[in-house]
This record gives structure tokens, sequence and C-alpha cells, in this order.
């Protein structure tokens, strides 16, 4: 289902009061717009939300949206936060923006690539998403760090996790671009792994920066 951005906030806004308080319903003073707003008559249209007494409360419908809704958005913050280092005000900001851009099979992909996180940066949970039930049951670990993989492994650089700059310039050089495929040759007393036809050597510290797909 493809909602309005406000209808989405607003679905957010009542999950997070919900999950907070234990509140079954939400103040819609509390909201950034009107209670005219055409996106409460969207959802009250898709029957996801009901307004009585001039609160609003979740329909079991809506409580299955706003789960998936609240789960883009902390999937967008750990992907800001986590892998394009984009922290505090901005990242929150830039997170709100681009959840709404994660349509369904976008998410699964950014899940997985994240290695299917349990909470989002501020610690709130997020909910799993049928990619993290069968990960778990099949024992895919999804993305790891380069320091995971044995001798002889081979896989795809997902992303690097700095906030080192010059660590980051140094990788890039290297050739570490999120795929391009990697194989870790040895695993001591240095990383010794391969990139193309080059072989590159690196300590333990920078080696849990190179997050890598089986």
């Amino acid at each position: 289902m493809k909602l309005s951005e406000k209808a989405e906030e607003i679905l957010e806004a009542l999950w997070i009061a919900v999950e907070e308080s234990g509140a079954a319903f939400l103040d819609p003073e509390k909201m950034a717009f009107p209670t005219d707003d055409p996106a409460y008559r969207e959802l009250t249209g898709h029957a996801l939300i009901e307004i009585r007494q001039g609160m609003i409360y979740f329909r079991p419908e809506g409580r299955e949206e706003g789960k998936i809704t609240i789960r883009r958005h902390r999937l967008a913050e750990r992907l800001m936060m986590d892998v394009l280092n984009i922290r505090g005000e901005d990242g929150d900001n830039k997170a709100c923006q681009f959840e709404h851009l994660l349509n369904e099979g976008v998410d699964v992909k950014i899940c997985t690539m994240l290695n299917h996180p349990t909470t989002c940066p501020h610690g709130k949970p997020i909910p799993p998403g049928e990619c993290c039930h069968q990960a778990r049951a099949d024992g895919d670990l999804g993305v790891v760090p380069l320091t995971e993989f044995k001798s002889g492994q081979e896989g795809e650089i997902a992303y690097i996790q700095t906030e080192d700059n010059k660590k980051m310039q140094k990788l890039m050089a290297m050739g570490v671009l999120p795929g391009n495929r990697i194989i870790l040759t040895h695993a001591y007393p240095s990383y010794i792994f391969r990139v193309g036809y080059s072989e590159f050597a690196i300590d333990s510290n920078l080696a849990k920066e190179i997050f890598v797909r089986k």
C-alpha cells in the first residue's frame, strides 16, 4: 500500500505513542499538521485508523501498516548513521526523507545489507521482517566484517564503516569499494586480501571496518 508522506508520519507517531506510553491512542494536537488535513481522511478511508472523541486509534490493519512504516524509518536511520556516517539532527532529518523511498523490496535489501539490525541508533526496536526471520532460520549472517571471514573465502564488498576520512581514503585507494569482489587469502598475523589483481595487508582494526556480503 502506497501512502502519502503525511499519512506515514501519522502512523509512525501513533506507533511511537503506543510504544512509549502504552496508550492506545494519539492526540492529534501533537502532530505538526491540523486534524482537517487530507492525510487523516486518507488513513480512515483505508480503514487504518479511526478517530474517536478527538483521538486517533489504530485499527488492526493500521497497526500492521504502522509496523512496516516504523521499520522503514528505523532502517533508514541505521543506514544514514552507520553506513553514510550522517549523524545528529542532520542524520535524523535525512532518514525521515529517505524512509519514504523504501518501497517493498528496497527495505529488504537494506535490512540484509545492514545484517538485520534489531534496534535503531537510539535503541528503539526495529520490528523484524520476513527477511530477518528467514536469515535466522537459515543461519545466514548476511553482511559481516571482513574479520568474520576465513582464509580462502570470497565475497562482495557491501560498505566501509569508519568515521576516519584517512582510513576511508586508504581503503578506497586499495579498491575497497562497494560492489567489488574481495578474497581473504590470510587472516593471521595480518589480514591479507585480494581485490582484482592486487593484494594488500591490513591490521584487524581496519579489517573490522570492511563489511562484506558472503
